[in-house]
């Protein structure tokens, strides 16, 4: 299992890239974090989910 925004996910083996179109993510208006590290962007689309890692995954919101 993989968590993923504090939520147990089965996404072991999936590409972070496709984890995120299935999800509505857009890349460019999100940060993710990676096993208490920051994601290069030019990671998303080869990084694959593996048992036992975590992640974060941070929108930005504008507002005024």
């Amino acid at each position: 299992m993989v968590q993923i925004n504090g939520e147990a996910q089965d996404a072991d083996g999936m590409r972070l890239e496709d984890y995120l179109e299935e999800n509505g993510y857009v890349s460019a208006h999100i940060a993710i974090g990676w096993n208490e590290e920051i994601l290069p962007k030019e990671e998303y689309a080869t990084k694959i989910f593996r048992d036992g890692d975590v992640v974060e995954i941070v929108g930005f919101v504008g507002g005024g």
